[in-house]
């Protein structure tokens, strides 16, 4: 379980439901994080998984973490990786991929 910037937002982000295997599934599921992109969004319940992504904290007003969805992308890029055409690396999945970027 992973911690966020405050207890309710904790709570929401961590939501785990007996009758659906994913958040975007689960009507009491409201906000979504994105470990890889660092991103959180509020969950749209229209079938697929879409979300808003939000800046700031619903709960406590802090701001989020910026956005590495831009940076994920060029890295790809640079290592010569096309998301949509290869496979792409397993520590990419997740937020791996930014711990060994401050190891360079």
């Amino acid at each position: 379980m992973t911690n966020h910037c405050c207890e309710a937002m904790t709570s929401r982000v961590n939501v785990r439901c007996d009758q659906h295997d994913a958040p975007f599934a689960c009507p009491d599921a409201l906000v979504g994080f994105s470990p890889k992109f660092q991103e959180y969004g509020l969950i749209i319940h229209d079938g697929g998984n879409s979300s808003i992504t939000i800046d700031f904290c619903p709960w406590c007003g802090r701001r989020l973490p910026e956005s590495q969805r831009d940076r994920w992308f060029d890295e790809l890029e640079r290592r010569g990786i096309d998301p949509w055409d290869d496979e792409v690396p397993a520590e990419f999945q997740d937020e791996r991929w930014l711990a060994s970027l401050r190891q360079e």
